[in-house]
């Protein structure tokens, strides 16, 4: 069965001028929550059981979503304390039956075919698999480098002045047991102290897709979702 964590504790900070009464994946887009929007491709892809990793503002989520969402049963893994990408993984873990499970940030929209991603995870034998997406201001986020074999080489810091790249697109798929060294609660981020501290040491790796991706953190982005996001 495919199952995923969508991470939706969002405070939205840089949101805070058009939206701040709701999480930030909670959003309105187009007259409805930006998060219906993921669920709905996690459905058309396959996925069966989502797990939602809340914390701001919890309790509308739940509201709204409730136990199922068009055929994809839902649980929710609560933090009551700020616990990172990381700790948030690992709450939502417990709720998860499979041992490769993918993992969706919940402000971002990449629409990729996830057998593409599956494959890469199965075909490596790796415990991380993520997917890249080449952007023109790729210091905005940072870059990631690999090899003519798909293996992760690099992370590079953010830096304005980094012009075009690949950078990391927010969907991954992890074998659990690459964060068996983290206890449940530990705050930590995947991204910085798990990715990147350990790629020199275990085989990672990644492909670039050029599907439709937004990213609705900032005013800007989130203003162009509302236009774009009904005629995917």
């Amino acid at each position: 069965m495919r199952e995923a964590i969508v991470l939706a504790g969002g405070f939205g900070t840089r949101l805070q001028s058009v939206v701040s009464d709701v999480p930030k994946p909670m959003a309105p887009v187009a007259g409805r929550p930006f998060l219906t929007y993921l669920l709905d491709r996690l459905r058309n892809q396959g996925y069966l059981h989502v797990v939602l990793a809340t914390g701001y503002l919890h309790e509308k989520v739940e509201a709204f979503f409730g136990k199922e969402y068009h055929g994809i049963s839902i649980d929710y893994a609560r933090e009551f304390s700020p616990l990172g990408t990381g700790g948030a993984i690992v709450n939502a873990l417990q709720h998860c039956h499979e041992d490769y499970v993918t993992v969706v940030n919940g402000d971002t929209l990449f629409d990729i075919d996830h057998s593409e991603l599956i494959d890469l995870s199965v075909t490596k034998r790796t415990q991380l698999a993520i997917v890249l997406r080449q952007v023109p201001d790729s210091g905005r986020y940072g870059a990631v480098e690999t090899d003519a074999d798909g293996q992760i080489t690099a992370f590079r810091e953010k830096d304005p002045t980094a012009g075009k790249g690949l950078i990391n697109g927010g969907i991954y798929r992890v074998d659990r047991h690459l964060l068996d060294d983290h206890s449940i609660g530990e705050p930590f981020s995947f991204e910085k102290e798990l990715m990147q501290q350990r790629y020199h040491n275990e085989r990672f790796y990644a492909y670039a897709s050029g599907a439709y991706f937004i990213d609705i953190g900032i005013p800007d982005d989130y203003a162009r979702a509302q236009k774009e996001l009904p005629l995917l």
